[in-house]
């Protein structure tokens, strides 16, 4: 039997210096780098998507980032489709990959271990949206009522969200309260092992990291970047959530100050930082290592010790 390349994957909170981390590990293990990330899909935001830079592409060799136009929807069964087709020719050529996610849906998407909802319905979506607009609390009544569990697993504050978990539990009654929020279990698809990265206890750390991240990206031109890209046409629905893209169209159009736009993208990235973490709180201690105070160089040498005590 011939025998696997390495596949490892990395989960971690944004600002936490995970980039880092995985390009150490591919020079380590001679990988290429599967970015996993819903918003590093896009092309043409380079800057407010936090995409790898030359000096990081010069290290590795990167997949899946800015491939996709911001001006298209991109669905998470679209992005499992092109991470599947990726990580199978690496397989197939023998090559380890490391897979970096800094989302959990995405991630478990791309690992084979996300049983994908039925295909939208446009009719009933737009019926839910119309109900939506005249009743959002019955809306997510009848979410509640018909799948408990997608409810507890969606902001029910999110129209887009709610709406889609409506449309899958009307699609599919079968799959109502199945274990889907289950967030890490074992992919079918590939062999892998499965690594956290824990920011520890100092949460002021990642928020200052976080502050300086948002200053850097204004500073490096997103604004300017956020005003082409909307010149090729609007923003599908998917890239408009892009952290930055509705605030620096706000500045665009003259509704907000730059500084108003900086404190909204530093509030939303700490969100998306809360969300991340309760992702890998499900993580097995065994599975988490704690990178403050750490190099990525150390991070990196710990990461590799779990991936060689693996039997593949």
């Amino acid at each position: 039997m011939t025998e696997r390349p390495p596949l490892v994957a990395l989960f971690g909170a944004t600002a936490l210096g995970k980039t880092e981390v995985a390009v150490a590990l591919a020079g380590r293990l001679g990988a290429d780098i599967v970015v996993a990330d819903s918003m590093q899909a896009y092309a043409g935001l380079p800057v407010l998507t936090n995409q790898p830079g030359e000096d990081l592409r010069r290290r590795a060799r990167y997949h899946l980032v800015g491939f996709w136009p911001p001006q298209r929807e991109l669905s998470v069964a679209e992005f499992a489709r092109a991470a599947h087709a990726v990580l199978d020719r690496l397989q197939a050529e023998g090559r380890p990959a490391v897979v970096e996610g800094g989302s959990g849906l995405y991630l478990r998407a791309v690992l084979g271990g996300l049983d994908f909802a039925a295909p939208p319905d446009p009719a009933l979506r737009a019926e839910l949206e119309r109900r939506w607009r005249e009743d959002a609390a019955a809306v997510v009544a009848e979410l509640l009522r018909r799948d408990p569990g997608a409810a507890t697993r969606v902001d029910l504050r999110n129209p887009r969200r709610v709406i889609r978990a409506l449309e899958t539990a009307l699609l599919r009654p079968d799959a109502a309260g199945a274990p889907r929020d289950r967030l890490w279990q074992p992919g079918e698809r590939y062999p892998h092992v499965l690594v956290g990265l824990d920011p520890g206890d100092d949460r002021a750390a990642l928020h200052e990291r976080i502050a300086r991240r948002v200053a850097a990206m204004l500073a490096a031109g997103a604004l300017d970047e956020v005003r082409e890209a909307r010149a090729a046409g609007p923003f599908s629905r998917t890239a408009s959530q892009a952290i930055g893209v509705r605030e620096l169209c706000a500045v665009l159009d003259g509704r907000m100050t730059l500084e108003e736009a900086a404190a909204r993208m530093a509030a939303r990235t700490r969100a998306l930082a809360r969300r991340q973490l309760a992702w890998l709180r499900k993580l097995p201690a065994h599975a988490r290592i704690v990178v403050a105070g750490r190099s990525p160089e150390k991070v990196a040498d710990e990461v590799l010790r779990l991936v060689r005590r693996h039997a593949w």
